[in-house]
């Protein structure tokens, strides 16, 4: 046990598990922080005037596209709908009647039994009251338009952070009500100086660390890369998209991203749960031909998914102990069984 005085030798043997260092092709990385954002942010305002009646979405909430988020009271459309479907009925009819009418007409004037102007002003009356039921169907349709407009919709899917208005509010055409966010896909900004532009590819993958979530490590995707230096620092905007489907990542949180950076190299790599600091110092537990460990400090590189790159006394195919390691003593007699960790 660490920090015993009992001679390893003389320690019972330890159960570990290990697995093998390998050569790995990897490409020199940059490390450059920026910010979580989101790429859809929206102030979903009314479309239609009244009071609040509900706010169903309340910060935090998080909706899918179409889900109602407030109701605006609908009292006065629906009496304006009642008295215009009173008109629409009253001309359909007077516009039935004119029709039967100018039937009739068309039938005299036939015989000669009426006069060229009866038969204009029969069709007249016709039309206008053709023309005055279609007016009315088209307000009536466009008040039903706005009696929907009453139910506040999610133009997309994403999370309330914000609210705008309250139960019984007045708002007006185009007034806010939620603050909206998409966070099924994010995306980081990062700041590339210019010397590592060329070797940016749309497309490529990269790593990405929070430093809010240290147990988490996603890969995201080089989705955007703005060709306009800031004139000041030299540095290029570059937009990485993260995926977000468990929600854990907010807006806003410090990201540190690893941005590939020139050719690839041949390199050591081992599980990262064979390394193990100690102090400013890290190394790892090789295991030896005779199943004791040898205690090497080693340097750490860049980390590729559950491997990491090593530099140090430590060769391809060396066994590393990654399971028992944490109370090794050098040169501990182990029993030892081989895992297989996913290549990078």
């Amino acid at each position: 046990m660490a920090g015993s005085s009992v001679p390893a030798q003389d320690l019972p043997p330890a159960v570990v598990r290990f697995t093998e260092a390998l050569g790995h092709d990897v490409r020199h990385t940059i490390r450059l922080s920026g910010t979580v954002e989101s790429p859809t942010s929206s102030m979903v305002a009314t479309e239609v005037a009244g009071p609040v009646q509900e706010l169903r979405a309340r910060e935090g909430t998080a909706v899918r596209q179409g889900e109602v988020l407030a109701v605006l009271s609908s009292t006065n459309l629906d009496l304006q709908l009642q008295a215009l479907q009173a008109l629409i009925k009253e001309a359909r009819a007077r516009l039935q009647l004119a029709e039967s009418n100018l039937e009739r007409i068309k039938d005299l004037f036939a015989s000669d039994v009426v006069s060229r102007q009866q038969l204009d002003d029969a069709f007249s009356e016709f039309t206008a009251w053709q023309g005055r039921a279609e007016a009315l169907a088209a307000q009536g349709a466009r008040i039903e338009t706005d009696l929907q407009r009453c139910s506040v919709r999610a133009p997309f899917s994403g999370v309330v952070v914000g609210e705008l208005a309250e139960v019984g509010e007045w708002l007006a055409v185009g007034a806010p009500v939620v603050e909206l966010l998409s966070l099924e896909t994010l995306y980081i900004r990062v700041q590339v100086p210019e010397k590592f532009f060329s070797n940016l590819i749309p497309g490529s993958d990269v790593a990405v660390h929070f430093d809010a979530l240290p147990d988490l490590e996603i890969q995201g995707t080089v989705s955007a890369i703005i060709p306009r230096a800031d004139p000041q620092a030299r540095t290029f905007p570059v937009k990485i998209s993260i995926p977000n489907g468990e929600g854990r990542i907010g807006v806003g949180m410090l990201a540190e991203v690893l941005l590939p950076a020139g050719a690839s190299y041949r390199a050591t790599v081992i599980p990262k749960d064979a390394l193990l600091t100690q102090g400013q110092e890290s190394y790892v537990f090789l295991l030896n031909g005779d199943d004791t460990v040898q205690r090497t400090l080693v340097e750490s590189g860049g980390g590729i998914g559950a491997w990491i790159v090593v530099r140090g006394d430590i060769q391809p195919g060396q066994r590393v102990v990654t399971r028992g390691n944490e109370r090794l003593q050098e040169g501990q007699a182990v029993v030892g069984e081989y895992i297989e960790y996913a290549l990078p």
